[in-house]
């Protein structure tokens, strides 16, 4: 007997300091059952120290990065979209986008990204919910025993989750 296929969504929540990883597990097959099944393989972070040259920081995002999808062969990548930071680290996180697509494109990855409303939406129902009803709705949704630590795996795995549930 055949094994079935599945599928890894890797999402992405982009930062210079920090940035947060998610991946999940699916069956395609499952998509149309009544309660498809999603694993969670894994999640984290990426963290660069805020004392080292923004280019050294830029090349261990790129690095880390390119771990991350080696050891997790991701078949897709959401990403958060970015929308209104303070002026100084909108900069940072711009930079650290720039290296996450240029990873993308080198490995040919395909990708979706989503506004943090689109990914509150998905996961609560509801556009504008805070960050800990995000967070208890993806442990609940993935059936993990805790919320997901730092804040910035969790988001991770919300904007992984986003891109399964709007799958078609």
């Amino acid at each position: 007997m055949d094994r079935p296929v599945t599928k890894r969504i890797l999402g992405i929540d982009p930062g210079l300091a920090i940035l947060g990883f998610g991946v999940i597990e699916y069956d395609p097959a499952e998509m149309r059952a009544l309660s498809p099944q999603i694993t969670t393989i894994d999640y984290g972070v990426v963290k660069t120290a805020a004392k080292t040259d923004t280019g050294t920081r830029l090349c261990t995002t790129y690095d880390d990065l390119n771990s991350v999808i080696y050891e997790y062969k991701p078949d897709l990548v959401s990403i958060e979209k970015l929308f209104s930071y303070k002026m100084g680290s909108i900069i940072l996180v711009a930079q650290a986008r720039g290296v996450i697509m240029l990873v993308l494109a080198q490995r040919n990855l395909p990708f979706v990204e989503f506004t943090p409303a689109q990914i509150k939406q998905s996961i609560t129902g509801h556009g504008n919910a805070d960050k800990a009803d995000v967070q208890d709705a993806i442990a609940r949704e993935l059936k993990l025993e805790s919320i997901p630590k730092p804040d910035d795996a969790a988001d991770g795995l919300a904007v992984a989750l986003t891109a399964w549930f709007r799958m078609e």
